[in-house]
């Protein structure tokens, strides 16, 4: 019994030595094509493929199997379907329905008509192995296009709401996509698997459920986790949820991306949404680099290297004529001309969901393993086109450039008494007030072109979105003594400043209202103080903030009455130079005569 435990013991630190050396491998290699291709402009994802493929089975041969870190890395694409969720309230999936059901089945069918021809015009497959092929490369992928549009702050606009519609009924057609492979399979039978009426079935029962699961299960859960405000809780709940609603989906058959897709959507109207998506997300970036690396993996460089004309002109071929398919098709919807070629370039290459069905066509005998390989590598390529036809997209003005590198963000700022969200005209009278009564202050703006700005004045600006909780988190939140949001007004409303309230309980939270409308948004209860434009109220609450962390009322009237006398002795300097630049070091916290005299550091 001894000699028997001991070597299941040492054979248990074999295993682990072993995933050890393999994370090390995958995640050294991703680190290094990562810096590389961001460094050169070409994107993250590319240089996840390169990796992979560098260190698979087919490169070097360092990491002997990539299919089963594909299926631990699948969970990056569930993860996203549920960050996506969490962006779409019911009312707004109705609104979408028209793109969704229109668009989306149109693209499919279409753009699946058009492949098949291809790939019959190409091989000498069956019509049926064609179909198969070619139903299978008329999707796009979730998980390279969804992560770009949230990065660039697009998948909110029309462009990216179109682009997602379509991606949404890609993932809702698996489901029947699968079923066709099997009427056409030349396999024999499976007598316990469920035919496609009874799959679709399931679906409708399935999320049905989830939806009445969310309403009278998990809000009551999530209203008794956010009383303890303990994050790891939130994290847990989280997990448990994506991972519940997928695990239903799987044994019934059906997409587990579909489930926690579902999962998402019935948390969109929560008071914590924020709070989950700023937990979750991490996990979602780490495995969806993951995914990546094992795809490459499963490139087979042999099989492309016997053929390299073919998955060359094939890759080539998919893209093209995906591009004029959706380009025609969101033209058919309204969509202007640069919108709807942008959107064909977002949607143009293969998709992950093509190995699923690969796999299924080779198991209903309509393909090879070798024609599996050979599709796998032209889906592969055409994942690889996409940071290239990024740059081209940007060219017609459809996807911003990537974010600037060369800006701090807040998770650099030391400690400070107040976080001030905003630096324009409002937020630089409120951070020089409290400044000038030694408050040490965290500036955050999210534009480039005002951080540029206020530099120019001396200012330490940190870039980023300041409505997010993950980032006032990364700033201080917790330890500040007042956070002020004084941005233009954009997104903070009664739902935002619930998830900051319940995240940041014991912190003093104040906010800048644009007009009467934006100040009823924001709803009553989760303001400290709510202050309208301009000058005075600006005024207004710089001293309640100082009132709120216990400053003596002698000390706030002189910093009041100090900082109007400078601020209209810099106004008149401005006035007779002609310069805005004029008097920057009469000001609070301005490059010289940083403090006020009396103030003691807080």
């Amino acid at each position: 019994m001894a000699g028997e435990s001991a070597e299941e013991h040492g054979g248990g630190h074999g295993l682990t030595g072993e995933l050890l050396l393999d994370g090390f491998i995958l995640l050294g290699a991703a680190l290094a094509f990562v810096l590389l291709f961001r460094r050169i402009g070409l994107g993250a994802v590319l240089g996840y493929l390169i990796a992979g493929i560098v260190v698979g089975p087919f490169g070097l041969g360092l990491i002997e199997s990539g299919e089963s870190i594909l299926a631990v890395a699948e969970i990056g694409i569930v993860l996203l379907l549920f960050l996506v969720g969490l962006e779409l309230a019911p009312a707004r999936l109705w609104r979408l329905r028209r793109d969704i059901f229109g668009l989306g089945l149109l693209q499919v069918v279409v753009s699946g008509v058009a492949i098949t021809g291809l790939v019959l015009a190409g091989t000498s497959f069956t019509v049926a192995a064609a179909i198969a092929i070619g139903m299978a490369l008329a999707l796009s992928s979730t998980a390279q296009v969804l992560p770009l549009l949230q990065s660039e702050g697009r998948l909110n606009t029309p462009l990216g709401e179109r682009a997602f519609s379509v991606l949404l009924f890609q993932d809702l057609s698996i489901v029947p996509l699968l079923t066709l492979v099997a009427v056409l399979s030349r396999a024999p039978a499976d007598p316990g698997a469920p035919p496609g009426w009874l799959l679709a079935i399931y679906a409708v029962v399935a999320i049905v459920g989830l939806v009445a699961a969310g309403r009278f299960v998990l809000s009551p859960l999530l209203n008794l986790v956010g009383r303890f405000a303990e994050r790891e809780l939130f994290i847990v709940t989280g997990l448990f949820t994506v991972f519940a609603a997928a695990a239903l989906m799987d044994a019934l058959g059906l997409s587990m991306a579909l489930g926690a897709f579902v999962a998402g959507v019935m948390l969109a109207n929560s008071p914590y949404r924020h709070e989950l998506e700023a937990d979750v997300d991490p996990f979602r970036s780490i495995l969806l680099g993951l995914f990546f690396l094992a795809v490459g993996m499963m490139l087979d460089v042999g099989v492309v290297l016997a053929e390299p004309l073919f998955v060359i002109g094939m890759a080539a071929a998919l893209v093209a004529t995906k591009v004029a398919v959706i380009f025609g098709l969101a033209m058919l919807f309204g969509v202007k001309a640069r919108a709807a070629f942008v959107m064909g370039l977002l949607l143009s290459q293969g998709g992950e969901f093509a190995f699923v069905l690969f796999a299924e066509a080779e198991r209903a005998l309509l393909v090879t393993e070798t024609a599996t390989s050979l599709f796998g590598a032209v889906v592969t390529l055409s994942m690889a086109t996409t940071p290239f036809l990024m740059a081209l997209a940007k060219r017609f003005g459809g996807v911003k450039a990537s974010t600037r590198d060369d800006l701090d963000g807040p998770d650099a700022a030391p400690p400070a008494g107040a976080i001030v969200v905003g630096h324009g005209r409002f937020g630089q009278t409120v951070s020089q007030m409290l400044m000038g009564a030694n408050i040490p202050v965290t500036l955050i703006d999210s534009k480039p072109d005002q951080i540029d700005l206020s530099g120019e004045f001396g200012r330490k600006v940190y870039y980023g979105d300041g409505l997010r909780v993950d980032l006032l988190r990364e700033a201080g939140g917790d330890e500040a003594r007042a956070i002020l949001f004084c941005n233009d007004g954009t997104g903070l409303d009664e739902e935002r400043l619930e998830a900051i309230r319940m995240a940041f309980p014991k912190t003093k939270i104040l906010g800048r209202a644009f007009d009467r409308r934006h100040l009823l948004a924001m709803g009553e209860g989760e303001l400290d103080g709510a202050f309208r434009e301009v000058l005075e109220s600006a005024i207004a609450m710089a001293r309640k903030a100082m009132e709120l962390v216990d400053l003596d009322e002698t000390l706030i009237d002189r910093v009041e009455e100090e900082f109007r006398k400078r601020d209209c002795d810099r106004l008149a300097m401005q006035r007779e130079e002609g310069d805005m630049h004029a008097g920057a070091e009469m000001s609070f916290g301005g490059p010289e005569s940083l403090d006020f005299d009396g103030a003691e550091p807080r």
